[in-house]
């Protein structure tokens, strides 16, 4: 017999057995044959496995949206997994807006009081998203990398012995079929040789599917392990951003009150009574120190007539002809004139004068 008769006579029997499972999954369905049911064992652990298969698959797509929401760079990133090879680094969106933010404090000025409060927001946003991506890479590594092994590794052997019992069940009950309708006794004899043999290939591939079926106990145990990392991963996250904002914060918390609300001049209501009613005491007591009030003695200057020496706090651009420009640092004289705006006192630098708002001097002794 030549390779080429071996295979035409392996491709016929393989279309007969195929044939004759057909038939016998339309017989069942049509409810015009006997099945053969498994074990409630069996049963319960494929149920198990679906059940699985299924609530892995949910978590791990929603998984990959929470760390990535954007669904064309979820789609890069799995067209170079399935090209083995490295997607390319982009800047994440914490990144991008901390870049902006510091292009323009260093346009405004750095020495200007919003330019530098850009720059410290933006180096802050800037760590953020580093944490971001050490969250993404910690998280794909320990949590989304077992759960998408088991449901491309694992759960399609699974399925690959589970499809293969299905066959041998078919087998089985087509040869249990062919056995009841045989009537001669050649024909019989061969019809009960078929059957011990399909029932002892069944028995061994429902044996092999039921081993394979209870590690799945095993993968719930190293699951849980994965979901344990993948909280802690996410502890660390946010401890970082947590403390990231706080020392943020802090640093925003020297400025001047006119830099932390923008309708502190226009408003009748003082900002701190605004906030307590929107936020509530409790938090208000949190972030108290946001709060600049100028010095006591600054309500003494403008009750006197003489005047004293200032140390400007902050760099300030004058906005027009009647107001002083100011340095940080800079030593000026400063005195009250009648009839001037309580935020503001005049300035004197040599032969200029303007005026200047309290907010941005430090009286000296």
């Amino acid at each position: 017999m030549n390779i080429m008769d071996f295979n035409v006579k392996k491709l016929a029997a393989d279309a007969g057995t195929f044939l004759s499972r057909a038939v016998q999954f339309t017989e069942e369905k049509l409810g015009q044959a006997e099945k053969t049911e498994l074990d409630a064992h069996l049963e319960n652990l494929l149920s198990k496995a679906e059940c699985t298969k299924v609530w892995t698959e949910k978590i791990m797509k929603q998984t990959e949206v929470l760390l990535q929401p954007n669904p064309n760079a979820r789609i890069e990133e799995f067209v170079y997994e399935k090209l083995d090879r490295k997607a390319p680094s982009r800047i994440n969106n914490p990144e991008l807006l901390g870049q902006y933010m510091i292009d323009a404090g260093t346009e405004f000025g750095p020495g200007t009081a919003y330019g530098n409060a850009l720059i410290k927001c933006g180096e802050t946003q800037k760590r953020i998203g580093t944490a971001d991506r050490e969250l993404i890479q910690t998280s794909a590594l320990n949590f989304l990398t077992p759960l998408r092994n088991f449901i491309e590794g694992d759960y399609k052997t699974i399925a690959k012995e589970r499809k293969l019992l299905q066959n041998k069940r078919l087998d089985l009950d087509a040869a249990k079929t062919r056995l009841k309708k045989a009537k001669a006794a050649e024909t019989r004899s061969s019809s009960e040789q078929e059957l011990r043999i399909t029932q002892s290939e069944f028995d061994r591939q429902a044996e092999i599917t039921r081993l394979l079926l209870e590690g799945i106990s095993s993968t719930h145990a190293h699951h849980l392990r994965c979901l344990t990392d993948f909280v802690e991963a996410q502890t660390t996250y946010y401890a970082q951003c947590y403390q990231y904002t706080l020392d943020l914060q802090r640093q925003l918390g020297s400025f001047p009150s006119n830099y932390l609300s923008n309708n502190n001049q226009t408003s009748g209501t003082p900002v701190s009574s605004t906030l307590s009613n929107v936020i509530g005491p409790s938090v208000m007591a949190s972030t108290s120190s946001l709060v600049v009030t100028p010095p006591s003695t600054v309500s003494d200057l403008k009750e006197s007539s003489g005047s004293r020496k200032a140390r400007v706090l902050y760099d300030y651009d004058a906005a027009n002809s009647t107001e002083l420009s100011l340095l940080a640092d800079e030593v000026i004289t400063v005195f009250s004139v009648v009839g001037m705006d309580s935020d503001w006192l005049m300035g004197e630098r040599g032969s200029q004068k303007g005026k200047v708002p309290i907010t941005y001097l430090e009286l000296l002794n």
